[in-house]
């Protein structure tokens, strides 16, 4: 009789059952991966060989700017005082290219002879006021009135003298101005005549012409000559109105100068006749009154000098003369003055920066400078001596047509080594090529 299993062996059985179904499942899964992950490593590896290497970004080693060579200080514009508008430039006393030196007189205004005139006549006010001043404080003596009286006799005289030595020149430019414009009518008469002729002549070759009597270039050559002696009239005319007016000019400036010096010793005249009435009585307010009259002229006397002074222009600082703008007998050029100073003994190149780039400057960084139109030759070297607070727009435009003409920039100031600064002295404005280097 065979032995029936027990319910411990039955479940003993399913057990084993159950355990050996979760390994195989287990193995399986185990399997799977790693047949999965054996795939993948080897499609990126296949991946990884087959793809390029990227090569790393370049470091930036430099700046580059465009920038312009200068004086170190700026170009200094020299001109006249702001009070002697429409002044003529009587002598220029430099030439493009010379060294000055500071308070060295660069030009001479045609005002200078006037205002040292005024000036000799204010020191003559002074000298009439201190003696004056002295009779008053002598008191009334004998020989005072007589003195005074003298005065005013010297005084009439100069007078007289000044109205006939004026009178003479405002006489000689009225007879001048009399005789160029009947010299000037006379060749206008002429001229007139002329065309009248011509025309009279042309009109009769332009009735014959009509009828076929005469060539055409016949008609031609009289409207040439009518053409020709219309431009000769227009040109006359011309120079009458323009030696008139100069002529016309210099009477007006003879008339007023005539007028003020007449105006100035009949007001000596009249104060020394003053003081002659007064002389008898010393009073201390006679005495006070004398010399506030001293201090007055002297106080005029600075004045005249201070005005004198305004005709010579003279240079603020020792440089180098880069350009004349106004020449000797020209009126000052109100935009551009006289002539522009430079202090050349040391340029500096002005550097427009990007704003994108110039976070990356600092002073004291070496730079070189190359010549974009080939102004010079090699390089330059020098060092980042100041660094802008404002940004801005361009104002060096650069050749390249696509380049951006609106862009930000800060401008940095260059100092050149001196030994390169020599070499550019006179290339002032010239546009370079910068790289900070970094």
């Amino acid at each position: 009789m065979g032995h029936k299993p027990g319910i411990k062996d039955q479940l003993s059985s399913k057990l084993i059952t159950r355990w050996a179904i979760i390994l195989a499942v287990l193995g399986a899964i185990a399997t799977g991966a790693t047949a999965i992950y054996t795939v993948s490593f080897a499609d990126q590896r296949q991946l990884d060989e087959s793809s390029p290497t990227r090569p790393p970004s370049p470091a930036i080693k430099a700046v580059t700017a465009l920038g312009r060579l200068e004086p170190e200080g700026e170009v200094i514009q020299l001109s006249a005082s702001n009070s002697l508008q429409g002044a003529k430039v009587a002598q220029l006393l430099v030439s493009q290219g010379d060294q000055v030196r500071e308070k060295q007189v660069i030009a001479v205004l045609d005002s200078r002879d006037r205002l040292q005139a005024a000036l000799e006549r204010s020191q003559k006010q002074v000298k009439v006021a201190q003696a004056n001043l002295e009779k008053v404080r002598a008191g009334a003596k004998l020989g005072a009135i007589g003195a005074q009286e003298a005065t005013i006799k010297r005084l009439k005289a100069e007078l007289d003298g000044e109205k006939t030595a004026q009178q003479t020149t405002v006489t000689r430019l009225q007879t001048q101005l009399l005789e160029a414009r009947q010299a000037q009518d006379a060749i206008i008469r002429r001229l007139e005549a002329e065309l009248r002729s011509v025309q009279t002549d042309f009109e009769r070759y332009q009735k014959l012409a009509q009828d076929g009597a005469i060539p055409a270039t016949e008609l031609d050559t009289r409207r040439l000559k009518v053409e020709t002696a219309i431009e000769q009239l227009s040109e006359a005319q011309a120079n009458r109105n323009q030696a008139l007016t100069t002529l016309s000019e210099q009477l007006k400036e003879a008339e007023a100068n005539r007028d003020k010096t007449t105006a100035v010793l009949e007001e000596q005249i009249n104060e020394a006749t003053a003081t002659l009435a007064q002389i008898k009585e010393v009073r201390p307010v006679d005495i006070q009154q004398a010399e506030a009259e001293v201090e007055s002229s002297l106080a005029a006397v600075g004045e005249a000098q201070a005005d004198l002074e305004l005709a010579y222009v003279r240079a603020p600082v020792a440089g180098r003369i880069l350009k004349i703008n106004t020449l000797a007998g020209e009126s000052i050029n109100e935009q551009e003055g006289i002539a522009e100073l430079g202090q050349t003994d040391q340029m500096v190149v002005i550097a427009e920066v990007y704003e994108s780039d110039i976070s990356k400057v600092r002073l004291g960084q070496r730079v070189t400078v190359t010549s974009e139109g080939k102004s010079f030759e090699g390089e330059l070297q020098g060092n980042v001596s100041q660094i802008g607070l404002r940004i801005g727009k361009k104002d060096i435009l650069n050749t390249d047509p696509a380049a951006a003409v609106d862009a930000r920039v800060v401008e940095v100031n260059i100092r050149l080594n001196p030994e390169h600064s020599k070499r550019v002295s006179s290339l002032t404005n010239s546009k370079v090529i910068v790289e900070i280097l970094l």
